[in-house]
């Protein structure tokens, strides 16, 4: 007994001698959302019923953290109240976000190595997801250099379906078979902050004989060269703009030649600094660039966002470039006035207003269309109940245009194009208190 005691003393002893080393921490998040759809995503006829269910997203994540190392787990629940019995053994709604290690390896050069998210900027090409329950995560290598405001990050991934014995090909939809990236980012004097990316997307393609067999493969590359930031600020107003140009191949061997760009301003009035209550508008414009929808030859001029998280840009109700939608079309114009008031820390509301019309010429049959694709009103209002919990909800209405309705062939559509949610949100450990939107 005094043996075992002894053992059990010296055991006591080392584990707390090993966390004097290391951090171990576990924390989570919880998302409600119940949502009611008419119209969003894609316009809906006069004979649709509306949509209403309420998702839910579950995280548990894990930190193990050493002075040069770095083990990180997230597992998440993502499903729809009612798609399970309540009696039931197994369902496959569980999975691993995200699963890395970090290495520290020389002073301010890091390396993570797994499945985890890559979020950038605004989001606009590279972002989390996060609007999504699922969320967006890479199997990827990065490595990261950082010393005081310079940011170098650079990495690169390369997908299969499974361990094999022979052959590379790849068949995972909406995924690169191969990327690379770099990021710069900088801040000059105390105003400007600025970033540079580059990223080389490369899709798997096959070539297929009359009996659908397989002669030719590879994988054809599409690069984007881009400023993803470039801000400037001026007191209370901020002057900020991205550019994005595509050059390449796209997975159908056609040369690709798109840009996206934006430029925006927003002031903020304070009124009253001590209680938190001011007011911030922006107003500003992006453009997507596309093709006729009646184009001919091997040019594709239609810019693709990729892994951006597209829910907080160019309107709520995700019309443009959310879940492919969009996708190689006509392009877009966005002309967006968007205010935000906080009447204290813990409550904000704010209304944006998205003119939209196409970039490239649309025709049907012969007839060439209006550009115009139509309005959209945003409202969305947000509490924060205590410091764990908050509550998210919004209502949104498409005032759609005949061109809109061509384009996305709806016959009879109804009169009122419109969404509605309410979200709890559970973050306690996070500083994002609200999800999917741009202020």
């Amino acid at each position: 007994m005094r043996n075992i005691f002894k053992v059990a003393l010296t055991g006591i002893g080392l584990l707390f001698s090993g966390a004097a080393f290391a951090q171990f921490s576990v924390d989570g998040q919880i998302i409600q959302r119940g949502e009611y759809r008419h119209g969003y995503g894609r316009l809906i006829n006069e004979e649709g019923d509306a949509a209403m269910f309420i998702g839910q997203r579950a995280r548990v994540n894990a930190q193990y953290k050493m002075d040069n190392f770095k083990f990180y787990v997230s597992i998440q629940d993502v499903r729809t109240w009612g798609n399970t019995p309540q009696i039931k053994a197994t369902d496959p709604f569980l999975s691993v976000h995200e699963a890395w290690a970090e290495t520290n390896i020389g002073s301010n050069f890091t390396l993570r190595l797994g499945r985890q998210e890559l979020n950038y900027d605004n989001a606009r090409f590279l972002g989390n997801l996060d609007w999504a329950l699922q969320g967006r995560a890479h199997d990827f290598a990065l490595a990261k250099y950082e010393k005081e405001s310079m940011k170098l990050h650079f990495g690169a991934g390369y997908n299969q379906d499974e361990e094999r014995l022979s052959g590379t090909f790849y068949t995972t939809p909406r995924q690169y078979k191969a990327a690379q990236f770099v990021r710069y980012e900088n801040v000059v004097g105390e105003k400007v902050n600025f970033s540079l990316l580059f990223w080389n997307n490369g899709l798997q393609y096959s070539v297929l004989n009359p009996a659908n067999v397989i002669t030719e493969e590879g994988i054809r590359y599409m690069q984007t060269l881009g400023i993803p930031t470039l801000k400037y600020q001026a007191g209370n107003t901020t002057l900020s703009g991205f550019y994005y140009h595509q050059f390449g191949e796209d997975v159908s061997g056609r040369n690709v030649n798109a840009f996206d760009a934006s430029v925006q301003v927003s002031h903020q009035l304070e009124f009253d600094p001590e209680k938190g209550n001011k007011l911030r508008l922006t107003a500003g414009f992006e453009v997507l660039s596309g093709t006729d929808n009646n184009a001919t030859g091997n040019v594709n001029k239609s810019f693709s966002p990729l892994y951006g998280t597209n829910h907080a840009h160019n309107g709520y109700m995700d019309y443009f470039y959310v879940g492919g939608r969009h996708d190689h079309s006509v392009g877009l114009k966005d002309i967006y006035i968007r205010a935000r008031y906080d009447v204290n820390p813990a409550l904000f509301l704010s209304l944006n207003g998205h003119s939209f019309s196409t970039y490239g010429d649309v025709y049907q049959g012969r007839e060439e269309l209006d550009k115009n694709l139509g309005v959209e009103l945003d409202f969305t209002l947000g509490y924060l109940i205590n410091d764990a919990v908050s509550v998210q909800g919004g209502y949104s209405q498409m005032f759609a245009s005949e061109t809109m309705e061509a384009l996305q062939n709806i016959q009879n559509p109804a009169n009122i194009q419109n969404w509605g949610y309410i979200m709890m949100i559970y973050r306690p450990t996070m500083k994002n208190r609200f999800i999917g939107l741009l202020f």
